[in-house]
């Protein structure tokens, strides 16, 4: 399977690929931990069917040291043991926020009201722009169809972007 087009050699899509990963950047350094960014990305990624983003994400959790476990079990997290309840709310909201379309209401209040029990502030600040620019990042990849499989860890950081 080939793109239908080459988003990472364009000049113009660069262009705004460099800024989009400095906004991304400033998730990576935020106090939002590491593994729920991760899981908020695979499982939002997992709903658009983003191929690619599913395969940058589950490896990049994996090289952080997320476990296999784990990583199996988020496209079902409501029934599975292994998540926080912190984990459970971040996951709730990376649906939710995805699948604005399916529900009037957006995010629901419950589930509102369980992310600012477990986050503070800027851990929600993190949490909120998380799933709004892996939606994003998951519309690039999904409109061209650039294929899952042949991401390594580390290659997006190590990019010239």
């Amino acid at each position: 399977m080939n793109a239908r087009f080459p988003l990472f050699e364009n000049a113009l899509s660069t262009r705004f690929a460099k800024r989009f990963f400095g906004a991304a950047q400033v998730i990576l350094q935020s106090p939002l931990p590491r593994s729920t960014q991760e899981l908020v990305s695979l499982r939002a990624s997992q709903i658009n069917g983003c191929g690619h983003c599913v395969d940058m994400h589950t490896k990049e959790a994996a090289a952080a040291g997320e476990s296999a476990t784990r990583l199996h079990l988020v496209a079902t997290w409501r029934e599975s043991t292994v998540f926080t309840e912190a984990e459970r709310a971040a996951l709730a909201l990376a649906e939710e926020g995805t699948r604005l379309a399916d529900a009037h209401q957006g995010v629901s209040d419950a589930t509102w009201e369980q992310v600012r029990a477990h986050y503070d502030d800027d851990q929600i600040a993190a949490l909120v722009c998380q799933v709004a620019v892996i939606n994003a990042a998951n519309r690039l990849a999904v409109i061209v169809r650039q294929p899952g499989g042949s991401y390594q860890a580390g290659m997006l950081a190590a990019a010239d972007l």
